[in-house]
């Protein structure tokens, strides 16, 4: 008996001392997927990094007159001004930053150096001091020193840790290559801790905006048909404005000019968007979000892609001048709309371009821990790490969709206005959602199906349909907003 348990320790002390070699091994050697998510570890991306919230120093002020009473009622003592066995050269007009205690309550803390110590409040200061006149100070999160603002951008104050004992620093300096931090040279990596501090608040911002100049739905010459087959022809076909009215000419006999057509499209477009916008699609775990270029009278626009990773609908949209955070976080505000939490076990997949965690890190500091999420990126174009070969296929799933779009937006050559690129992406979102036979259903049905556009036989039978729903939702976000209860 005793000789068998000798041999199964043998055995196990085997089996452990093999464990131990595999783990020291895979530790040496193959690059654990979490390690993929930290991007410290090549300088070469830390450009793409979103650092963490800064420590927030709030000051509050008081006055000395409270805090005299309250010491009186607490310990049945008054606070006496302060008896001083010399004289004192602290200025008769300097007061606590703090309380506001006059001079008589203020005494030297060290001597000559210069700090004063008010004994009502206890605040120790320097007359030079202005920490009393601002509401909180921003500190770094690893070495507690405070924040310098350095930039000033359209939506933002960009803030700097230049304490050079920093940690963060440190460790990111480390990380370069000694012959890469001569010169100027270090400044194509990020060695200091920022922060972002945003001077407009992205999530007050309206949803519904609607494109303006829009025309009436009382048809003088032509009626809804024909506003139906401007849209079958300009938005499923992809034809211009101006092939549209010469297809209508040549196919129908209908003469109407491409400015109309322009102009049935822009009035769908504010009917129909609503209904679009507070649709309650189905939502999985995992959202991919990528953004592409427009022209917008030859400047460069963008447009902001959200979609759904199993049901292909596009959950979240936006056109912009710029490729700033706000967009992209007006964008995350339309994919959760209707959610109160995220799903278990949810990922949000886009590119390494910054907007994306620095949007996410807003949404935790705006909503907790319900809407609190990391940004997988898939950086590159090839799979140089594990992530990029694991998530791949979701961020090509995304690029498929901008090709998509794409190829509607090629024949209008660009946009007049962002009125008409709101517009025409907002109906192509409509038609991509609930009109377009998609690949997934086998071409057979779109990604949405609405019971009443099931009765329609035809095209613009179903646009008709589409603008009568999205009557209906705009009646109901009025009595919404009017009872107050209207979700943004």
């Amino acid at each position: 008996m005793n000789s068998i348990i000798l041999h199964l320790l043998t055995i196990i002390q085997y089996q452990y001392r093999q464990i131990c070699w595999l783990i020291l091994f895979i530790s040496k050697y193959i690059p654990l997927k979490q390690w993929a998510f930290d991007d410290s570890h090549s300088p070469k991306y830390q450009k793409f990094k979103t650092d963490i919230l800064p420590n927030v120093i709030y000051y509050e002020t008081v006055e000395y007159q409270w805090l005299l009473e309250y010491y009186k009622l607490r310990y049945g003592k008054v606070v006496k001004p302060i008896n001083r066995r010399s004289e004192c050269d602290i200025p008769e007009e300097c007061t606590c930053p703090r309380c506001k205690a006059p001079m008589p309550y203020l005494y030297k803390n060290n001597g000559s150096k210069g700090q004063i110590l008010c004994k009502v409040c206890g605040t120790p200061f320097s007359p030079q001091e202005n920490r009393f006149s601002k509401q909180h100070t921003l500190q770094c999160p690893y070495c507690s020193h405070a924040l310098v603002p350095k930039k000033n951008r359209k939506h933002f104050i960009i803030h700097k840790c230049v304490n050079p004992k920093c940690s963060y620093y440190l460790h990111n300096k480390s990380k370069v290559p000694d012959e890469e931090l001569a010169g100027y040279k270090k400044n194509a990596y990020k060695l200091h801790y920022l922060y972002r501090e945003f001077t407009v608040d992205f999530f007050k911002m309206d949803l519904d905006t609607l494109p303006k100049n829009a025309f009436s739905l009382k048809f003088r010459k032509n009626d809804a048909h024909i506003m139906s087959l401007c849209l079958t022809l300009h938005v499923n076909l992809g034809l211009s404005l101006r092939k549209t009215a010469q297809a209508l000419k040549d196919l129908y006999g209908i003469s109407i000019s491409h400015q109309m057509v322009a102009n049935y499209a822009r009035t769908a477009s504010v009917v129909i968007k609503p209904f679009v916008d507070h649709y309650d699609y189905p939502k999985s775990n995992t959202f991919v979000a990528d953004e592409t270029y427009i022209k917008v009278r030859g400047i460069k626009g963008y447009v902001w892609l959200i979609m759904d990773a199993v049901s292909r609908s596009i959950l979240g949209y936006q056109v912009s001048d710029n490729r700033s955070v706000g967009p992209c976080i007006l964008a995350m505000r339309r994919a959760f709309r209707h959610l109160k939490e995220l799903p278990k076990n949810f990922r949000f997949i886009a590119d390494g371009y910054s907007a994306y965690p620095l949007a996410a890190q807003q949404f935790f500091r705006q909503f907790g821990e319900a809407f609190q999420f990391n940004i997988t990126q898939v950086i590159g174009l090839t799979n140089d790490d594990e992530v990029s070969k694991e998530f791949r296929p979701f961020k090509q799933m995304v690029e498929r969709l901008n090709r998509t779009f794409k190829a509607s937006y090629r024949v209008k050559c660009g946009y007049d206005n962002y009125d008409g690129a709101n517009y025409n992406v907002a109906l192509w979102v409509a038609y991509y959602n609930f009109l377009r036979p998609h690949k997934v259903t086998g071409y057979k049905k779109s990604l949405n199906e609405v019971d009443m556009l099931k009765g329609a036989d035809n095209m613009p039978g179903k646009w008709q349909l589409l603008i009568f729903l999205g009557q209906q939702t705009i009646l109901q976000l009025q009595k919404q907003q009017a009872s107050g209860n209207i979700c943004s």
